[in-house]
């Protein structure tokens, strides 16, 4: 089902900014080009494990709940639930490329640790 990025609930006065640099925002258009609806947008969420004691996750839905945020960039959304935002505070949802590889990563200010895959962090 497509759905118009109109409706989509922006970033709400006194939520900590989270950010969608521009390698991430082509990366989701291009994924969404290829293999989903228009009205696709990436959702990140953080859960309890991983080798560092929380994980992020990453999907594509078409649906907005209604406890989401979003962050939109160039046209492209990505969606955060409010009590994952709260763990995320001043993070920038990045699309990093290496040698090792590429993937969606968080650049997360209150990460004190976190593993190699970039995927798993752990709090103060």
């Amino acid at each position: 089902m497509a759905r118009s990025f109109d409706a989509v609930q922006p970033l709400a006065a006194g939520d900590e900014d989270i950010t969608l640099s521009a390698s991430a925002a082509r990366r989701i258009a291009v994924l969404i080009a290829d293999e989903a609806d228009a009205g696709t947008m990436l959702r990140v969420s953080v859960s309890g494990g991983g080798c560092s004691g929380f994980q992020y996750g990453f999907a594509f839905e078409t649906e907005q709940r209604p406890d989401d945020i979003a962050i939109e960039r160039d046209g492209i959304v990505a969606l955060v639930d409010r009590v994952s935002a709260g763990y995320m505070a001043g993070s920038e949802i990045d699309y990093v490329e290496d040698l090792i590889g590429a993937s969606f990563q968080v650049k997360n200010p209150n990460a004190v640790s976190g593993c190699g895959c970039g995927t798993s962090f752990s709090l103060v």
